[in-house]
C-alpha cells in the first residue's frame, strides 16, 4: 500500500505518493507559513488530501528539521520555526483519518538511501548530509537509531576543534563548522576577502554576480580553479577526520554523503578517503568501509519519511 511522505523545509513543504519501491506516484509542493503553526498544519492536511486523492493510502511520515522526540510525535525543538515541545503529530492527525508519524529530515534522508538508494544491501550504515549545517543518520541492524530521547544521529555536533569556531548550536569547533557548506561558503569569502592570489577566480566570479554564493564556489570547482580546490580538500580533510571516529564507534559498513557539498562527486570523496585513512584507528588492521554519495538528489525526505510511515505502521517491512 501506498504511503505520503512530506518534507517541511524553512521556505518551502515537498510532499509525495510514494509506493513501497520507494517509486514517486505524484507530488506536489506548497511555501512553508514559517510564522503560523495553524497554517503550516493546514498547509501540510491540504497536501495529503491532494496527493491521496483517491489512493489508498497506509500513513504519512512527515520530516522536518529539529530534535523529535521518541514516540515520533512531537517536535521537542524545530530549528527553522522555534518550535518547542509543538504536538505536530496530533495537531495533523486531528484533521485527517489516517495515521501520521514526524521524523527528524536527516533521519528520513538517511532511510530512503538505507531502503533504496547508495545503502542498499548494508545492516549498518552512516548517513552525512553536508548543506546549510550537517545532518546524520545512523542505520544499526536495519533500524535507525534514535536514542532515548529521539535525537540521536546528530553527527554535525561532534566537536572536532576544542574552542574552535562557534556553531549554531551554542558550543564551538562541531564538524558543522567546518564540513558544511555553509563553511565551505565563508572560507571561500575569507579568501577573496584576504586578497591572495588564489582567490582570483572565486573574486573574478563575485565580481561577475555581485556577490560569492554556493552557486560561485560550486562554479569554480567544476572549472578546477586551484584555490576552489583547496578549500574543498580542507572541508574533505575534516569530513575524513569525524568518519574515522564514527567508525571506532558504529563500525558502519557504509557511510554515505549527502546535501549539496555532495555533488562535486569524487572531487569531494578522494580526499575524504584519504584523510579517512590517515585518522582511522588501527588504520590497516579492520575492514574499510566505503564511502560514496547519495544517490537520492532532491527527494530523499519524502520518500524517507512515507518508507518510515510505513514501516512504523507494518513493523515486518524490515
Amino acid at each position: 500500500m501506498h504511503a505520503i511522505g512530506i518534507d517541511i523545509g524553512g521556505t518551502k513543504i515537498a510532499g509525495a505518493l510514494v509506493d513501497e519501491n520507494g517509486a514517486i506516484i505524484r507530488e506536489s509542493r506548497v511555501a512553508t507559513p514559517v510564522a503560523d503553526p495553524d497554517a503550516l498544519v493546514a498547509a501540510v492536511v491540504g497536501l495529503v488530501d491532494e496527493l491521496r486523492a483517491d489512493a489508498p493510502v497506509l500513513g504519512v511520515g512527515v520530516a522536518m528539521a529539529g530534535f523529535i522526540d521518541h514516540q515520533q510525535a512531537n517536535v521537542i525543538y524545530g530549528t527553522n520555526f522555534g518550535w518547542k515541545n509543538f504536538p505536530l503529530k496530533s495537531e495533523i492527525e486531528s484533521k485527517l483519518d489516517i495515521p501520521v508519524i514526524i521524523e527528524n529530515d536527516a533521519n528520513a534522508a538517511g532511510w530512503a538511501e538505507y531502503r533504496f538508494g547508495a545503502g542498499q544491501g548494508h545492516q549498518h550504515m552512516v548517513m552525512l548530509t553536508l548543506g546549510t549545517g550537517v545532518g546524520g543518520a545512523i542505520i544499526v541492524d536495519g533500524k535507525m537509531l534514535r536514542g532515548g530521547f529521539g535525537v540521536a544521529g546528530e553527527l554535525g555536533h561532534m566537536r572536532v576543534v576544542p574552542d574552535g569556531i562557534p556553531c549554531g548550536c551554542g558550543q564551538c569547533g562541531c564538524i558543522e563548522s567546518y564540513a558544511s557548506g555553509t563553511a565551505l561558503l565563508r572560507t571561500a569569502t575569507e579568501l577573496v576577502e584576504s586578497g591572495d592570489p588564489a582567490g582570483k577566480r572565486l573574486a573574478e566570479l563575485k565580481a561577475a554576480n555581485g556577490k560569492l554564493t554556493g552557486a560561485e564556489v560550486y562554479q569554480a570547482l567544476t572549472e578546477g580553479d586551484p584555490g576552489a580546490l583547496k578549500l574543498l580538500v580542507d572541508l574533505a580533510s575534516w569530513l575524513g577526520q569525524a568518519i574515522a571516529s564514527l567508525s571506532a564507534i558504529l563500525d558502519p559498513e557504509i557511510v554515505v554523503i549527502g546535501g549539496g557539498v555532495s555533488q562535486a562527486g569524487e572531487i569531494l570523496l578522494t580526499p575524504v578517503r584519504e584523510a579517512f585513512r590517515k585518522y582511522a584507528p588501527a588504520g590497516g588492521f579492520r575492514p574499510e568501509l566505503a564511502i560514496v554519495t547519495a544517490e537520492f538528489v532532491n527527494d530523499a525526505g519524502v520518500v524517507g519519511a512515507a518508507d518510515l510511515a510505513r514501516v512504523s505502521l507494518s513493523p515486518k517491512v524490515n
